[in-house]
């Protein structure tokens, strides 16, 4: 009987992807940090059973169309906006994602981004680093302080949920908005809903979680940042496409609100020359929010578990299900 075929965009573990060794002829780009060229993978996908993608890889209707003998793509992230799921399931392709195994490594990050922005952390390493450090003084390096303060979270998922909890150690006043209420979240952490521009208004921080949507798309922008406070600092752990990035750096450049921090943009990776990374108020990470070795090893054998249970007939274990 002959083996089935699987690609994957990105050098990934060979340790984690074992099962799918035992069962298919697989194939793996071999670049860890340059994206599979778009002409590679559409002629790898016409031959393969199975796709392990990144979010840089466009699953669209070209490629749909032209991969007659796909059966599953499992994308190593929460997110999949890079994939036409419907189109997907049009042509009998299941796609499945990697939820919960992030969720409390991304909550960190989050919350670290949210640490660094406010008490400048960056800022005071590079002054050590490059010996200007010359004296104490009564204000060097001053931030703002995160205990006591009011976190706004937009999009109450289980990412939002495990921020909360980490804020309850800071003894902050949570806000959420969110598509619906979550009860239950808010009996568990405190967290008390309203409306979206309640939440800008009322929060020192305001922590962008929610998913790329047609809705969300450019939902921070001039409008919802001169709503902020000119105290407040804005943290996106979610994508870069939710942001209008000229808004944000005009907003930080006049002091509608005083910084953010940023792991996602709308064009990535960014160049250093981007106008955001050249703002002091600004922490610009390159979209790390999961990246350590226990979740992204876990994100890589969740996704050889899905594609081995479509290819052995079997129900994935993380379906994505519009």
């Amino acid at each position: 009987m002959k083996r089935p075929k699987i690609f994957i965009t990105r050098k990934c573990s060979e340790q984690q992807l074992q099962p799918l060794y035992e069962i298919a002829d697989v194939d793996m780009w071999p670049e860890e940090e340059i994206p599979c060229p778009r002409e590679l993978l559409l002629e790898k996908a016409g031959d393969a059973d199975g796709l392990l993608t990144m979010l840089s890889d466009s699953i669209d209707q070209e490629l749909l169309t032209t991969a007659n003998k796909l059966k599953v793509v499992a994308n190593l992230a929460v997110g999949f906006d890079n994939i036409d799921v419907q189109a997907a399931n049009e042509n009998g392709v299941v796609v499945c994602n990697t939820p919960d195994i992030l969720t409390d490594t991304t909550a960190d990050l989050t919350f670290g981004l949210i640490l660094s922005t406010a008490r400048r952390l960056m800022e005071a390493a590079n002054v050590v680093k490059n010996d200007q450090w010359k004296s104490w003084g009564p204000l060097l390096l001053a931030g703002h302080d995160v205990h006591h303060k009011t976190l706004g979270i937009v999009g109450m998922g289980n990412i939002g949920q495990a921020v909360a909890k980490r804020a309850t150690g800071f003894e902050m006043n949570i806000l959420y908005h969110n598509r619906s209420k979550n009860e239950e979240a808010e009996q568990r952490l405190g967290a008390t809903y309203c409306t979206f521009y309640e939440l800008l208004e009322k929060s020192d921080f305001v922590v962008c979680l929610t998913p790329l949507t047609t809705e969300t798309k450019e939902l921070f922008n001039k409008d919802a940042f001169n709503k902020m406070k000119k105290s407040a600092i804005f943290i996106n752990v979610s994508r870069g496409a939710v942001v209008n990035e000229e808004d944000l750096y005009d907003a930080l450049v006049s002091g509608e609100i005083a910084g953010a921090g940023l792991d996602v943009f709308l064009h990535e990776p960014i160049p250093s020359s981007h106008p955001l990374v050249s703002l002091q108020n600004v922490v610009a990470l390159p979209h790390i929010g999961s990246a350590s070795y226990e979740t992204r090893y876990g994100m890589m054998n969740l996704c050889a578990s899905n594609i081995a249970a479509v290819l052995n007939g079997k129900d994935p274990y993380t379906p994505v299900r519009l």
